[in-house]
């Protein structure tokens, strides 16, 4: 197991540069920072915040008069938008329970009521009141008035003007930073002044303060190197907010806080603290930790006591369809507590414990909102991560195995996403939670020198159970998927870097449950799916899908959600009408394969299954879940068929219990919409018509029809040797709109006249609500048959010619393979018939 790991190559040279620039390169702050970035010939950015030079921004700040006023005005009018009716103008306004779409009518309440023209791309870039205000008074400049009715009364209050050294970003920063030399709240990390680094002038690791523990050969992965390079003269060199990168460093600069550790004891986990087990990996990787190791799991959920905690859990589970049985809670403790705050909301008493108690600490917890800034993520995707590597650093030495993504190379244009490549540069990162991953994973690698082992694993996006289909509905690749099937339209991509929940989850525990493979950075992305791969799996199942460029298809998909508003896609309808969102979307569809290398020699190494693309028949269950819940559409019986072909038949009809002697003919075309309605149903749709001159002297047009392959397995409903081979139910109606109804069956006999038996249709025919009236037998013409039902296949002409010979291929197989299994069931009746025949008979059985 040790050998998978240890050819990796190291990245001395990448590591010290990516070092530097984590740094901030020796005491450098965000304009500084930038000033490395930007290239000499690139313009100054413009926008309230922008300078001829990088002080300027702060020089040119406008006064804010009535920032305190103005934040208390905010948190009232966002108050009545969430669970507990008020918010602190220092608060996150997502944090505190509120969601997207109380985020839209926040800000027209805010135009509305107060006049303030807040845009919903600043709510979710920074949605604490105080922040949006800085940012509204900060555009508005000085010229800003605004009515009393804006602010609470007794709120107003005109603060003193900036200095000239203190910009607005910093002022937003202030509630959530420390002061150099001011002792960190208990429980928290202390955080350097921005731009201040932890290291002497000579540019060393200060010496370890006495009593603490020396720091041990650090077990040393591959270094991705984390850059940022100067960009070329055609493409932005910044996407970022500057307050946002000043927020990052300063983030960052929290890590050199962390207590010095040693190395813990290989051994397989048999304590474990998991975080996230409500959510959609995390509930899965509850249960394969349990399936899979003998460890005891402590739950930390997000709720006010034990037994919210325990019911939110079990809920959770229960929607996923996973079981919350007596066993599962034997093994289980739940926490009640929440990763953005000190000690994880934890006592002193109980963190202590569980640091001297537990051998693991697995952090899946995270906010997903590919909305939101990296203000409003950072508490719960950066800071929470920080906190899990104090707990895993403080007392007994633990290993933390953190959930990362591939969010850390979205930038487009990257080239190349190894497990071992650099990240995108950070300045390129526009949407706060592919910042936050960045943030958070770059700080746990600065905390392995303090002797931590730290594991990534980066999912891509998390596709849905193989055979049980949960899926999770705010997942990306969840609401593009769905949005492919339901407008059978797709944008060109390059790759789709998924995997289902069960594969990701299975091999994440793999790397929790093997000592030898800690402290290193996994792919768990599967096989990317290509867009052919894509339109492929879709026409196979009968979605037949446009390909569009990506500002046509979303266009096009917000113009048919906004016709046809579909709630469960309400998320996604606010992703395509995200600017920041939307680059997220172009980077990821737009990006390159994900590698995984050093996953695929694990798996290989412990035995697991491996890596495999996420097809159509990986996505089977989980489409049908989608449609179910309204997200998705299957193949329909009135789309254009996938495969059709003739069938015509001859013979007689009369009335029930008399000669057959009427002459009927049937001329039908049998259909399938795809190969998903033969694997799920075995069933053929009918049109065409009947000719009877006994039912009417006009032809009857078939108004609905099925044909239904082998019927229950065709078991014959009681003793006998007849066996059901096909069932066909047809709804007819007449020239006048009389109603009739058809029913026929083809059986299999243990007879030599095997080939009529696959023509003949025995049918009985009444009018609707009656019972039925004629009966006889029409049969197949031996001349028509091949030339009809084989020779005379069609397939949907949009498939190319080598899908449509595949179709056709596939759909004999299947019905030769259907047909033969018909045929052979009353030989292997009537054989162990008479085996049975030769044995003594008991005095309980009867003879047939």
């Amino acid at each position: 197991m040790r050998d998978v790991n240890e050819a990796a190559p190291a990245y001395a040279g990448q590591r010290a540069t990516g070092e530097s620039i984590e740094r901030g390169g020796g005491g450098l702050g965000v304009d500084a920072l930038l000033a490395k970035v930007r290239t000499p010939e690139a313009p100054s950015p413009t926008g309230p915040d922008a300078g001829s030079d990088p002080g300027s921004r702060n020089a040119q700040a406008p006064v804010a008069p009535d920032v305190d006023g103005l934040a208390a005005a905010i948190a009232a009018a966002a108050g009545p938008h969430l669970p507990e009716g008020h918010l602190s103008p220092d608060a996150d306004f997502f944090d505190a329970g509120g969601s997207s779409v109380g985020a839209v009518e926040l800000v027209a309440e805010l135009e509305r009521e107060l006049g303030l023209e807040i845009s919903l791309d600043d709510v979710f870039a920074d949605a604490r009141p105080r922040s949006l205000a800085q940012r509204w008074l900060s555009t508005a400049g000085a010229t800003a008035v605004l009515s009393a009715r804006a602010f609470p009364a007794g709120t107003v209050a005109t603060s003193a003007p900036a200095t000239s050294g203190t910009s607005p970003a910093a002022a937003t920063r202030a509630p959530t930073t420390t002061a150099a030399g001011t002792s960190p709240t208990p429980g928290t990390l202390p955080l350097s002044t921005p731009g201040t680094l932890p290291l002497s002038a000579a540019g060393t690791r200060p010496a370890a303060a006495p009593g603490t523990l020396p720091v041990p050969a650090p077990r040393t992965p591959p270094a991705t190197a984390i850059t940022i390079r100067p960009g070329n003269s055609d493409t932005p060199y910044s996407t970022a907010r500057p307050e946002d990168l000043d927020q990052i460093l300063a983030d960052l600069s929290l890590a050199d806080r962390l207590p010095w550790t040693s190395t813990p004891e290989p051994l397989p986990p048999r304590r474990i603290l998991l975080t996230g087990a409500t959510g959609f990996l995390g509930s899965h990787m509850l249960l394969d930790l349990l399936r899979h190791s003998d460890a005891h799991v402590y739950c930390l959920v997000r709720a006010a006591d034990e037994e919210a905690a325990t019911a939110r859990l079990g809920d959770a589970l229960k929607s996923y369809r996973l079981p919350w049985s007596s066993e599962v809670r034997r093994r289980v403790t739940v926490l009640p507590g929440d990763i953005r705050r000190p000690h994880l909301g934890l006592s002193d008493e109980l963190w202590n414990t569980l640091a001297h108690e537990l051998d693991s600490v697995v952090g899946v917890a995270a906010a997903v909102d590919f909305l939101r800034g990296y203000q409003s993520l950072r508490q719960s995707n950066v800071i929470g991560s920080l906190t899990l590597a104090e707990l895993a650093a403080t007392g007994r030495p633990k290993p933390l195995h953190h959930i990362s993504s591939i969010a850390v190379f979205n930038e487009v244009g990257i080239t190349a996403m190894g497990e071992d490549d650099p990240f995108a540069h950070v300045d390129r990162l526009i949407a706060g939670y592919d910042q936050t991953k960045w943030a958070a994973e770059v700080a746990l690698r600065r905390a392995r020198d303090h002797g931590l082992i730290v594991t990534a694993m980066r999912p891509g996006g998390i596709g849905g159970h193989t055979r049980t289909g949960a899926y999770n509905p705010q997942d990306l690749s969840s609401g593009l998927i769905s949005a492919f099937g339901r407008f059978r339209t797709v944008p060109a991509f390059h790759y789709l870097n998924a995997a289902p929940v069960d594969w990701v989850s299975r091999v994440a525990v793999g790397v929790i449950c093997e000592p030898d493979a800690w402290g290193y950075d996994y792919h768990l992305t599967g096989v990317p799916n290509t867009l052919d791969d894509v339109v492929r799996d879709m026409a196979f199942g009968g979605m037949h899908v446009r390909v569009q460029d990506w500002d046509e298809w979303r266009t096009d998909a917000l113009a048919r959600l906004e016709a046809e508003p579909v709630p469960e896609l309400g998320f996604l309808a606010r992703v395509l009408q995200s600017p920041t969102a939307l680059k997220l979307c172009e980077a990821t569809l737009k990006g390159p394969a994900a590698t995984d290398d050093r996953t695929a020699a694990l798996v290989e190494a412990l035995g697991l299954p491996p890596a495999a693309r996420y097809d159509a028949q990986a996505q089977l269950k989980t489409f049908e879940r989608l449609a179910q819940d309204g997200l998705a559409r299957l193949p329909h019986k009135d789309d254009q068929p996938y495969l059709w072909f003739s069938e015509t038949t001859e013979g007689g009809v009369g009335p029930v219990g008399a000669p057959a002697d009427t002459p009927c003919s049937m001329a039908l075309t049998l259909s399938i919409a795809s190969m998903y309605q033969l694997v799920k149903e075995r069933r053929v749709d009918v049109s065409g018509e009947l000719t009877c001159p006994a039912v009417h002297a006009e032809p009857l047009v078939v108004e609905r029809g099925d044909v239904w392959i082998r019927p229950e397995e065709g078991i014959p409903h009681q003793h006998g040797l007849r066996h059901q081979l096909l069932t066909y139910r047809l709804s007819l109606v007449d020239a006048d709109g009389g109603r009739w109804w058809l029913e026929g069956n083809k059986h299999a006999r243990a007879r030599r006249d095997v080939w009529r038996q696959t023509r003949a249709l025995t049918v009985e025919i009444g009018r609707e609500g009656e019972p039925a009236a004629l009966a006889g037998e029409v049969v197949v013409p031996a001349d028509s048959y091949i030339r009809d039902q084989i020779d005379g296949i069609k397939v949907d002409p949009r498939l190319t010619s080598q899908e449509k010979r595949a179709a056709k291929l596939t759909w004999l197989a299947w019905f030769g393979l259907e047909m033969g299994r018909g045929l052979l069931g009353p030989f292997a009746r009537a054989a162990a018939d008479l085996l049975d025949l030769r044995r003594t008979q008991t005095p309980s059985e009867h003879p047939r």
